[in-house]
């Protein structure tokens, strides 16, 4: 199995942790990015998916 990897925001700098998921809005842990469904915004600022970077 890979690793769990973790994407930041662009514009706030919020984590998406693949291993912690984000369950506040549905995302279950170890949800893999490219399984997060493309209409997911950072629950912090709003962001669209594409404004996350993998760190």
């Amino acid at each position: 199995m890979k690793p769990y990897r973790k994407f930041k925001c662009s514009l706030c700098e919020h984590i998406y942790d693949e291993e912690r998921g984000d369950p506040d809005t549905g995302i279950a842990p170890g949800t893999r990015w490219e399984d997060v469904p493309d209409d997911w915004f950072c629950p912090d600022c709003g962001a669209p998916k594409a404004a996350f970077d993998e760190i």
